[in-house]
């Protein structure tokens, strides 16, 4: 009984460290951001070459609507509890072709350009200033086409990132529609599953022992107007 009771206890604990990224500019869970498969247990995409990698979502189901935002403008993306874990968040767009319907697209092939990435601060230890957070600005380029586009948020947990898989993936995607945008087609677009390698330096890397004294980010170079 009381091994029963441990175990219990030590699920939720694990679980409680884990979080999900379920809304943007203050909407209700689930309502603009499109519902992960970690609604439940707040589990994570382990493996860099899963469909998961994409949108943590089995099914491409879509939002509930989709939040209208002017190119130019920034909103906040939320994290339930908190990022617990030490790692970059980042952030990629991915253009819905013109004459297809955000609620069933997919977000195939390599359309998805990066528009931020942390980096750490650097010194006795490697810590990133989204740990422990609950929410993360973000800024929709100006000069994008106007449009439907899904907002890829993606925190990555590195403390257990030294053996290959150990890097923890905590992702959603978020229907928006850019108003009022330029006419500028990033360059550097990939794909999900594609962009990353088990092996990259920014996801197979030990941050506790020696510490690093510098970080690559995985995926292509952020994307500037």
């Amino acid at each position: 009984m009381l091994s029963s009771l441990a175990l219990l206890l030590t699920a939720a604990l694990s679980a409680s460290a884990h979080y999900t990224l379920p809304k943007i500019a203050n909407g209700a869970d689930w309502q603009h951001v499109r519902r992960a498969d970690n609604w439940q247990d707040n589990g994570f995409v382990g493996s860099v070459n899963s469909q998961q990698i994409r949108c943590f979502q089995s099914n491409h189901a879509a939002a509930q609507a989709t939040y209208n935002i002017s190119a130019g403008s920034s909103l906040t993306y939320y994290v339930n509890p908190n990022a617990y874990h030490p790692g970059p968040m980042q952030f990629y767009l991915a253009r819905v072709p013109d004459g297809e319907n955000i609620n069933n697209w997919k977000g195939d092939g390599a359309v998805w350009f990066k528009i931020y990435q942390e980096q750490p601060n650097f010194g006795s230890q490697l810590t990133w200033p989204s740990n422990g957070k609950g929410q993360f600005p973000v800024t929709i380029p100006r000069c994008i086409r106007s449009g439907y586009y899904l907002l890829r948020a993606e925190h990555i947990a590195l403390h257990s990132a030294s053996s290959p898989g150990g890097a923890q993936f905590y992702i959603s995607c978020a229907q928006i529609g850019v108003t009022g945008g330029g006419n500028t087609e990033p360059p550097n677009k990939v794909s999900f599953p594609g962009a990353y390698s088990a092996s990259d330096p920014g996801i197979q890397i030990n941050i506790n022992w020696p510490i690093p004294t510098s970080y690559k980010n995985p995926g292509p170079p952020v994307f500037n107007c």
